[in-house]
């Protein structure tokens, strides 16, 4: 049959692969089912008797119920021969267990923000540039009331300010509007009437020859034909100038036999 004071003392002289030293001289224990975390006899893990003849099915894990009342009725069950010290711990330990799921659980239930990590190089760079920013409204502003005092002094006189498209557009039009009118203008100086009294002159010129045409008619007719046709003469355009009027004297030719 196994002892237990022997295989603790073997395990606590010689070497164990969760046993961590001080220079002191205590030892502690890194196994994750030790209750105190120091060297020695914990109850988390029990041994049965009824497998002596096997070491390697000698401890046996008990795995303990969800509901917290039974998995304390199974400590009291099953350490009954321990000591009370050692049962207390691991009451504790089951307590302690319970308590930190039930936090996990109402964690899982709250909303929560989503964090995002930001690195200092970014704060920094935002940080100035919401500094420039402000410096920059600052002066805008500055700026803004000045505009103001001074249109209200009358400083700058009437400011129209329109969308720059449409006024263009309506610069464009005005401007070949204006060109319009000046060629039309300079045509109308080029061209100037003059009043002419050729009409009356004409008229007494038929009324001579008429009354001489009664008297001889046979001469006229011969005068007529070797007559060359009298040309009117060509009105010609008249310069920029002062008016003046242009009379035209006509001599009649005396009648051949």
């Amino acid at each position: 049959m196994q002892h237990d004071e022997v295989i603790w003392g073997v395990i606590n002289n010689q070497f164990c692969s969760f046993k961590s030293k001080l220079r002191e001289g205590s030892a502690f224990c890194r196994n994750e089912y030790n209750v105190t975390g120091l060297c020695n006899r914990y109850a988390t893990t029990c041994k049965t008797i009824e497998r002596a003849h096997s070491p390697k099915n000698l401890w046996e894990k008990i795995k303990l119920s969800k509901n917290y009342t039974k998995s304390l009725a199974q400590l009291d069950e099953h350490l009954q021969y321990w000591p009370k010290k050692l049962l207390h711990r691991n009451k504790q330990r089951l307590t302690k267990i319970h308590q930190y799921l039930m936090r996990m659980r109402k964690l899982r239930m709250k909303t929560k923000p989503n964090l995002v990590v930001i690195s200092k190089k970014i704060e920094r760079r935002e940080s100035r540039r919401e500094e420039k920013a402000k410096v920059a409204a600052k002066l805008e502003t500055s700026i803004e009331k000045e505009l103001l005092e001074r249109l209200q002094k009358g400083t700058y006189g009437d400011i129209y300010n329109f969308p720059e498209r449409e006024f263009t557009k309506l610069l464009d039009e005005h401007e070949e509007i204006e060109s319009e009118q000046s060629e039309d203008e300079e045509v109308e100086e080029e061209v100037e009437y003059v009043e002419d009294f050729e009409d009356e002159s004409d008229m007494e010129d038929y009324e001579q020859q008429g009354s001489n045409s009664d008297n001889d008619d046979d001469d006229e007719s011969s005068s007529d034909e070797d007559q060359p046709k009298r040309k009117k003469p060509k009105r010609q355009p008249t310069q920029k100038g002062p008016y003046v009027e242009i009379e035209y004297e006509h001599e009649q030719e005396s009648a051949t036999s």
